[in-house]
């Protein structure tokens, strides 16, 4: 059981039935009346999120979500295969369940895929990927303006914003939770 007032960020636990994971939370203790929890929790099945307030005492059973490290291998008509690193057995999961972070992965990447009592319901890639640079306009030199930046297509078709002096065929890093530009990577 957790209570209320132990709620971090990324906790699990069950509420009304369903899996919910603390996005943010904030401990309030006002001037007058009873001090209390403001959260906002995801869904991990469904993905909705809800902001509500706890009395800091109520307890709620820990939900316990396995983690397990797959390989991404291949897509094969709106199916993506993920293969065990242990028993090298295939896991199929749909499109819907991966999530906005997976258009950062690509073949061979490792990746955890979430599950609870058995039902995958998401994948976390690596929180960096290495990405190569497929498509962008060229950058002029002389054009450094402070923070200006131009869309690019990286290989796994996935767009991001990057700075101007950022040419085609350069790997760069990529964060998989913001979906920001990092660095480069020289090779």
């Amino acid at each position: 059981m957790i209570t209320a007032g132990d709620f971090r960020n990324g906790v699990t636990f069950e509420l009304d039935g369903n899996v919910v994971q603390v996005v943010e939370f904030q401990h309030v203790k006002p001037g007058k009346g009873a001090a209390f929890v403001r959260t906002k929790y995801k869904n991990v099945i469904t993905g909705s999120v809800v902001e509500r307030s706890f009395n800091p005492t109520e307890k709620f059973p820990t939900a316990f979500v396995e983690r397990k490290d797959m390989q991404y291998l291949y897509e094969d008509s709106g199916l993506y295969y993920f293969m065990d690193m242990e028993t090298y057995e295939q896991l199929p999961i749909e499109q819907a369940k991966l999530g906005a972070s997976f258009a950062f992965v690509k073949e061979n990447m490792e990746v955890k895929v979430l599950s609870y009592k058995g039902n995958v319901f998401g994948v976390e890639p690596p929180y960096f990927v290495e990405l190569q640079v497929t498509q962008t306009d060229p950058g002029f030199k002389g054009d450094t303006a402070t923070n200006a930046t131009k869309p690019a297509t990286l290989e796994t078709g996935a767009e991001v914003r990057v700075p101007l002096f950022i040419d085609e065929g350069e790997i760069i890093r990529i964060d998989t939770r913001t979906g920001e530009y990092m660095e480069r990577v020289n090779k």
